[in-house]
């Protein structure tokens, strides 16, 4: 089996390289796939003293010719970022100049991501169909996972979008029960960085009444969020909630504070630093900061079920009526039972009233967000801003189509 990492110069990738050697699934070649030549060097010869420390016989190599990587490729896993770590801060810091809350995956950051991503993504997957093995699958695990997914099966493609928000969830919650994860069956639901864990079952037991009660405002402290809401939904929302439920005191924060991006581009410069090290043969420490935790159990666990071990898994599918609330061509993140015939959702009871209004509100603009990065154009900008609950008015909607153009036109030919 082949896998190709689309983006294979990131950072994270030693934690992927790591899992490929260390986890029981047969991978006979890993090939890391990167346009930034001199990154993709480091990052490869780190990772084969990764996969030498374990003595795996995972074969690791690397090119900056996509053509040749995606060669009979029997997986295509994208974890690529266009522009790199200087326009994920221009993401975070546009939008508070009008107000709203600055991040990468959501909101007006999360729609210039966008229409950055998905033209590219596309690119990428329609060179895999031509390349690639007949059958191969395409993983998304770009940002933002549900557009990017929702683009690639809109074009045709065998694809599923992953991210690790629900393994990390999962993880959590089985340390609080001293019981090990696999032990732990969530009802994650929702859209891609818009979930809510509804259920933690063990032995047939919905533990997660009991986690709340007992534990509800460690839960909620990382979250940003009051344990109330935790007590009153009876639900664990995810991080990314903070954005909806805590808008006005996040902007207040970002306002004050250097964005994300800037420290990540920090900890990416001392990350490139420490894998030139030729005595290096694990994952630093500082990884654990860079973020993605779990990344590599959740992809290869997600691969070794498409490839002959079937099991349960939060990926990223087409509705198909899973949610009531929402169109068969939607994409929803909810969990699935995994085989080599592909994904299918686990029935699931709909969504509470107030959950499945956001859910609907921001599936509406995901659509439209779509439409704007395949067809571009000012208007459809604006009207994809105006339809997301984090914008919502006119005024708002019209300065943040501005500002995005103008922060982007080096990566859209038509907003020139």
């Amino acid at each position: 089996m082949k896998v190709a990492v689309v983006g294979g110069g990131s950072t994270y990738t030693p934690e992927l390289v790591d899992g490929f050697a260390r986890l029981p699934f047969a991978v006979d070649e890993v090939v890391l796939i990167d346009p930034a030549v001199s990154r993709l060097g480091v990052v490869g010869e780190f990772g084969r003293r990764i996969v030498a420390r374990y003595g795996s016989a995972v074969r690791l190599t690397w090119t900056d010719d996509l053509d040749a990587g995606l060669t009979d490729a029997d997986v295509v896993l994208l974890q690529l970022r266009v522009g790199g770590q200087e326009t994920r801060i221009s993401d975070e810091t546009f939008p508070l100049e009008c107000g709203c809350v600055g991040q990468e995956t959501t909101g007006a950051g999360g729609l210039a991501k966008a229409l950055r991503t998905v033209p590219v993504v596309l690119d990428i997957a329609r060179a895999a169909r031509r390349r690639a093995a007949p059958d191969a699958w395409v993983i998304a695990f770009t940002n933002p996972v549900g557009i990017v997914t929702r683009a690639l099966l809109d074009d045709g493609h065998r694809a599923l979008g992953l991210c690790n928000v629900a393994i990390g969830v999962q993880r959590s919650l089985a340390g609080l029960l001293d019981v090990t994860p696999d032990a732990v069956t969530l009802d994650h639901v929702g859209l891609n960085h818009l979930t809510w864990a509804r259920a933690a079952t063990v032995n047939g037991v919905d533990r997660l009444p009991e986690l709340i009660a007992k534990h509800g405002d460690d839960l909620a402290e990382p979250l940003g969020l009051p344990a109330e809401l935790l007590r009153l939904s009876g639900t664990l929302p995810s991080y990314y909630l903070r954005y909806f439920y805590a808008h006005d005191s996040v902007v207040a924060e970002e306002r004050t504070s250097k964005p994300r991006g800037a420290r990540v581009a920090e900890i990416e410069r001392e990350l490139l630093d420490l894998y030139r090290d030729p005595a290096l043969d694990e994952k630093p420490e500082l990884l654990t900061q860079r973020g993605g935790a779990y990344y590599s159990e959740a992809a290869i666990g997600l691969l070794a079920s498409l490839h002959g071990s079937p099991g349960r898994h939060a990926v990223n599918v087409r509705n198909d009526g899973t949610l009531p609330n929402l169109p068969s061509d939607a994409v929803v993140e909810v969990m699935c039972d995994v085989s080599a015939g592909g994904a299918v959702p686990v029935p699931t009871t709909p969504l509470a009233p107030d959950h499945a209004g956001l859910v609907s509100h921001v599936s509406a603009y995901e659509e439209l967000a779509v439409d704007a990065a395949l067809r571009g154009g000012a208007d459809r900008v604006f009207r994809a801003l105006l339809a997301h609950p984090l914008v919502g008015q006119a005024d708002q909607a019209r300065g943040l189509t501005d500002r995005l153009l103008a922060a982007n036109s080096e990566f859209l030919a038509w907003a020139r």
